[in-house]
């Protein structure tokens, strides 16, 4: 008999549309795993508020997501996996992996010695998540990191590497790092996917890029093929969208992100998610 487990979805969730960018590489990395996505496009952004709130929110977008019976939760929000990964994973019956440690362990693979830097948010590069995580495997490794804020709004905004303030924002906010030994660059907001190209083309074809978001998707192919829990469907798998505010814009937008045309984007009302906490562990 077939385990219903290893049909049961994949729940992804962060504070917008950024999210699905990681979604982009699960759905090419496992393409017969059905997922559900949350973005919490009421309260965007995360990356600017308290641990505390960042918590509370997390718990909350992962509480609405329990009803799915996912088998494993995805916090594809940097904010989230530095300042709530902790209290996920003691509150949550299912497992959760986070953004954060999966691009540290690319990053130290690629460093080889040289500086690996880190751009986020002002929240993400503040807990100082990333540096933690690649210490624990390098101790020795040089690190540098620089929030990058404008970013996100620029992104959110519809703004592309062609545009002028794109480029000036991406020169201001990488100058120094472009002059020091930086060989690894950590896009450390699943965001900054879709700026690679003007990053890349500023920092120099001798840099690596690492899209958490990519890393992600593999460590989550490798956790559930470890258990066993991998689909057995042989067709491509659904996604469902739900979002916290302005689904049409969402639809609009995330395609980008997505790569591909969102079919469906439902509303949830704040008293779906608003005050609802997991059930916590069963074990």
């Amino acid at each position: 008999m077939e385990d219903p487990q290893k049909s049961a979805p994949i729940a992804v969730f962060d504070s917008g549309l950024g999210g699905l960018s990681v979604v982009r590489h699960l759905r090419q990395i496992l393409p017969h795993e059905n997922i559900v996505y949350f973005g919490d496009t009421a309260r965007v952004p995360y990356g600017t508020k308290t641990r505390a709130t960042v918590a509370q929110f997390a718990l909350e977008t992962a509480g609405f997501l329990l009803q799915f019976k996912p088998k494993l939760i995805v916090a594809a929000c940097n904010t989230a996996s530095a300042l709530a990964l902790d209290a996920l994973h003691a509150d949550l019956p299912v497992p959760v992996i986070g953004v954060v440690e999966p691009g540290a362990r690319a990053a130290v693979q690629l460093g080889r010695g040289h500086t690996v830097a880190v751009i986020g948010t002002e929240a993400t590069i503040g807990s100082e998540a990333y540096l933690r995580a690649i210490r624990a495997l390098a101790p020795e490794q040089a690190v540098v990191s620089a929030a990058c804020p404008l970013l996100v709004p620029l992104v959110e905004e519809g703004r592309t590497c062609a545009d002028p303030i794109v480029s000036l924002t991406i020169q201001g906010y990488l100058a120094a790092l472009r002059d020091s030994d930086v060989r690894v660059l950590v896009l450390g907001c699943t965001h900054y996917p879709l700026l690679r190209e003007g990053i890349a083309a500023f920092l120099g074809p001798n840099v690596h890029i690492v899209d958490s978001g990519r890393e992600t998707s593999l460590t989550v192919q490798e956790h559930l093929a470890g258990r066993r829990a991998l689909s057995p469907a042989a067709t491509a798998g659904t996604m469902r969208c739900y979002v916290s505010d302005n689904p049409g814009r969402f639809r609009q937008v995330g395609s980008r992100f997505l790569n591909e045309p969102i079919e469906s984007v439902e509303l949830v009302e704040a008293e779906r998610y608003v005050g609802v906490r997991p059930p916590g562990r069963t074990s």
